[in-house]
């Protein structure tokens, strides 16, 4: 993508991920409402709302999975959601997606749901499927034996990492998270955001993370995008604590999110 510039000539930030006029909604209720949005390459946005503001539905809608009413969803520069066929491809090969749960196929070993993408988007050989899964297993932090385990015989922390580790089998650039650290207990999630955290600076991953966890928040992210009033309002977690909107206020700077974000960075 060429890096554009302003009209002071100064380099714009690389945008990975456009969203402009979207509209979405299931029979007549509107879910976003000529939504906005860009994240730029390199950065690490946490995606937060209310309970039904579509904060999934929006992850789901700009990797093709829902269908907007109106609106243009790009990536990479490339329109996405209406692609077909070879040009949808060649966008999902380069995107990584960990949907909440882990969302692992049950009677796979964890080796075989990591080779799901592999088996879908190239044409390796089996032995190097296996090395592959072997090595995703390594980067996640998991034990080597893990790969011949069921999702069954594995913790909430070991599923959300065994997924992660299906998410990052093609070496995408893009890694969208649907609320990675639910469900796990605050060491668990803390050992979670410090792994991402590690992953994006040495991989140069662009992370799109849906979370309600604030100390996710407050640990990992570059900007916050809040989704209020079917539209959404971006900035960085101090900027957003300034902001008078009822809900955002009592979301950062009420008790528990003073708490979280006392060192956000």
């Amino acid at each position: 993508m060429v890096t554009e510039k302003d009209k002071n000539g100064q380099a714009k930030k690389d945008v990975v991920i456009h969203v402009e006029g979207l509209v979405t909604g299931f029979g007549k209720k509107i879910i976003h409402d000529h939504l906005n949005l860009d994240v730029y390459r390199g950065e690490v946005l946490g995606v937060v709302g209310g309970s039904g503001s579509g904060k999934s539905v929006l992850l789901r809608t700009i990797i093709g999975l829902n269908e907007p009413r109106e609106g243009i969803v790009e990536v990479f520069g490339r329109r996405a959601g209406h692609a077909e066929g070879s040009r949808m491809r060649a966008l999902e090969v380069r995107w990584g997606v960990l949907f909440q749960e882990g969302a692992l196929f049950s009677s796979q070993t964890v080796a075989e749901n990591i080779q799901v993408p592999l088996r879908e988007y190239t044409s390796m050989s089996q032995e190097l499927m296996d090395e592959i899964a072997a090595m995703k297993i390594a980067l996640v932090g998991l034990p080597p034996d893990t790969a011949q385990k069921l999702p069954s015989e594995l913790s909430g922390g070991m599923k959300k990492r065994a997924g992660l580790a299906r998410a990052l089998a093609l070496d995408p650039e893009l890694l969208f998270l649907d609320e990675p650290t639910s469900g796990l207990d605050p060491i668990s999630a803390d050992h979670f955001d410090q792994l991402i955290a590690e992953l994006q600076e040495s991989l140069g991953l662009t992370v799109f993370m849906v979370t309600h966890d604030l100390d996710s928040l407050a640990a990992i992210t570059d900007r916050v995008a809040v989704l209020i009033d079917k539209k959404i309002k971006t900035g960085t977690i101090e900027e957003l604590r300034k902001d008078t909107t009822p809900w955002i206020h009592e979301y950062f700077s009420g008790p528990r999110g003073h708490a979280a974000l006392a060192g956000a960075r």
